[in-house]
């Protein structure tokens, strides 16, 4: 278990430096992002340095990245949705929404850790400008905002030149047929013109691809990647599709799927070195399964629940009031790593997903 864990640190570690050295790479035509991408690269080993420190002193695993949802609104009703099926984007479920000035006192304490990154979800985040503005102001940290991209407009344009932490990852389906079929007529073409925005201020952005198995040939095509490459991104997240919607389960990837698109990531890796490639969790499977519940990670809700993983959305504590030192020693987070339930075997994207009743009695 030592010799796993200290692997899954340094894999996890080393991963994080590589996305910084090659986007210190990928930037170098814009001298403003080029010497943010290094100073965020140095903070990042001094980062590292910290976590192992406490866990050397404390013996408490600190992940480098969560994966926070801080919107419950959205300007979109996609197919499928998994933050409407889980109640997450629901204004409607009565719970109570955390302020921006908890958002980002949580995150002073992640950086205060030495976390590193926070995806940022929804719902859709970016109908919450007052929650950005304050958490942009954490400059110690890098986040991911995982966006449909609509809308993005001068205010936000300014915005994004201001806080280079702050990473537009605009979610497409694929061709703008599969992206509208999904998301609602005219969404793909709005994208790709935030897109053209970005790329005209030669800014860092990247996208977020729902895969299935309808569109993961084409998702990982040459014409796809061509076009994602011509209009500037340089971060690809592919997310294979849980099917959190009934009726939905043929569009989950299989093993044998699951291992095609490890070959195929291996090819576009080696094809586009001037992009980054990110599959979830597919990824995972290098570093010894699951990182849900504060393995490599765990999600906090709109209301501060600190949960396992945006799909599994159990919990036995709340970031405000125990802090995240407390929510990584949650009885439930070591229920689950206990029982090994990390390595359950499943079909689809989600471990927990699939096992979401022994999950819900685990919690107290």
């Amino acid at each position: 278990m030592t010799e796993k864990t200290f692997n899954l640190a340094y894999y996890m570690s080393n991963g994080i430096r590589g996305i910084m050295t090659r986007a210190y790479k990928n930037v170098l035509s814009n001298p403003r992002e080029a010497r943010f991408a290094l100073r965020m690269q140095r903070l990042f080993e001094k980062s590292e340095t910290r976590r192992s420190m406490i866990k050397a002193s404390e013996g408490l695993d600190i992940p480098p990245f969560l994966i926070s949802s801080i919107a419950t609104t959205c300007n979109l009703h996609c197919k499928g949705c998994y933050a409407r099926n889980n109640g997450i984007a629901d204004e409607q479920n009565g719970k109570p929404t955390l302020s921006p000035k908890q958002w980002r006192d949580i995150f002073e304490q992640a950086a205060g850790l030495g976390i590193n990154f926070s995806l940022l979800a929804g719902g859709e985040p970016l109908t919450r400008r007052d929650i950005l503005e304050q958490v942009a102001e954490v400059k110690e940290m890098i986040f991911p905002i995982f966006t449909n991209g609509t809308l993005i407009g001068p205010t936000y344009m300014e915005f994004f030149r201001k806080h280079l932490n702050m990473i537009p990852i605009i979610s497409i389906e694929g061709t703008a047929m599969g992206t509208d079929e999904r998301r609602g007529q005219g969404v793909f073409q709005r994208a790709m013109l935030s897109m053209d925005m970005l790329t005209h201020d030669k800014l860092f952005f990247g996208t977020s691809i729902t895969v299935t198995t309808e569109n993961m040939q084409m998702v990982t095509s040459s014409d796809f990647l061509d076009m994602l490459s011509h209009k500037g991104c340089k971060i690809v997240f592919y997310v294979e599709y849980v099917p959190t919607e009934p009726g939905t389960e043929h569009l989950a990837l299989t093993d044998s799927h699951v291992a095609e698109m490890e070959q195929l990531l291996g090819s576009v890796r080696e094809a586009y070195p001037g992009m980054i490639f990110l599959s979830f969790p597919g990824d995972e499977k290098e570093m010894g399964g699951c990182l849900a519940s504060g393995r490599g990670f765990f999600h906090i809700g709109p209301d501060g629940s600190a949960e396992p993983c945006p799909f599994s959305p159990f919990s036995d504590s709340n970031v405000v009031q125990v802090g995240l030192r407390g929510a990584l020693q949650s009885p439930l987070f070591r229920k689950i790593r206990a029982a090994h339930a990390l390595g359950w075997e499943h079909t689809g994207g989600c471990t927990l997903f699939e096992h979401k009743e022994e999950i819900e009695k685990m919690v107290v």
